[in-house]
């Protein structure tokens, strides 16, 4: 926030998913503090950080949003500056992008005379649409699955550490991890588009900074899941609560669709992944989760699985291990 002039406008749609027939999408609109994600310097670091969760929100504002084949979409920011649409439209993989994803510009509606609105009023959205020849999906975890976060760490001082004091540039995948979802994005054949879900409890304030991780490190692009900064310091009840909301409604999204889960062993993702299993065993293709180091957790989790044999469940070392056992039932070329 400048104590000078007011901040320029702008308008950041997330990533989501829909069908054929349900276009789903949201997002949110804030003032642009000029965020840079490659800072480097502790203060600066500080500095953006600050501006990420001290937004500047713009309420109750009319956007509107313009499909490829004309169409208009409404809708009006909340308290929060948050938006969303979820209505249903017909055809709508007859717009998609071989990739699978429909992509369309949102705009302010009202006119702003005194305010200053990046990109000439037009912002980027994207929803994706899964093809119905997709071999699967692929849900995952971020935090300590793909991104080195610290979350089994004491009174998480390295979340706290790696998210204030370290860019977004600066940080480092899980060896192989990339190279492995592209593999799973692309199925046997090594020709298909398999989508991808990211799913995370962190807050949506971390949406540009996670979305700037997973393009610099060439991720497969797929939509990315947080949830409300007001419930990042919640009961971890709550945190498993939301992840497994998101889960679940992927699913049922997408119900003659089987999906790989893939997290990690620290926090909650065993149970989760163990109570989707069980529910709904014909849509769960396989489980992976990265061990960790905390002997405690991981003796939980191996104790979890010991006596569940119905799909295939790997507590991998590394993505190397995690490619051998696709390969061999088949889920990569």
């Amino acid at each position: 926030m400048s104590w000078l002039k007011k901040d320029p406008l702008q308008i950041i749609s997330f990533k989501s998913y829909g069908t054929k027939t349900h276009f789903y999408c949201r997002g949110r609109a804030l003032e642009d503090e000029a965020i840079d994600l490659e800072q480097k310097g502790l203060f600066g670091l500080f500095l953006n950080s600050w501006k990420r969760f001290e937004t500047d929100e713009i309420k109750y504002a009319n956007l509107e949003v313009l499909l490829p084949n004309g169409k208009r979409l409404e809708t009006t920011t909340d308290d929060h500056g948050y938006f969303r649409i979820d209505t249903q439209i017909q055809d709508m993989h007859t717009m998609v992008n071989e990739e699978g994803w429909l992509n369309f510009e949102w705009s302010f509606s009202d006119e702003m005379p005194k305010r200053t609105i990046q990109r000439e009023n037009r912002f980027p959205g994207s929803v994706l649409i899964p093809s119905e020849a997709s071999d699967f999906g692929v849900i995952s975890d971020i935090d300590d699955t793909i991104l080195h976060t610290g979350v089994v760490s004491t009174l998480k001082w390295r979340v706290l550490v790696n998210s204030i004091f370290r860019s977004a540039s600066s940080r480092m995948p899980l060896e192989g991890t990339s190279e492995f979802y592209h593999k799973l994005h692309r199925g046997p054949s090594g020709k298909n588009a398999n989508p991808i879900f990211y799913v995370s409890h962190s807050p949506w304030n971390m949406y540009r900074y996670l979305d700037f991780f997973l393009k610099q490190n060439k991720f497969p692009k797929g939509p990315i899941l947080l949830r409300s900064f007001k419930d990042i310091f919640s009961k971890k009840a709550n945190e498993k609560a939301q992840k497994h909301i998101e889960i679940l409604q992927i699913l049922k999204t997408y119900p003659r669709m089987q999906f790989i889960l893939i997290g990690d062993s620290g926090e909650h993702d065993a149970d989760i992944y163990m109570e989707v299993a069980k529910a709904h065993p014909e849509q769960v293709k396989a489980i992976y989760l990265q061990r960790v180091n905390h002997k405690k957790k991981m003796l939980r989790v191996a104790s979890l699985f010991a006596n569940f044999d119905q799909i295939p469940v790997l507590l991998i070392e590394d993505s190397a291990q995690a490619m051998t056992h696709a390969r061999t039932h088949g889920f990569i070329e």
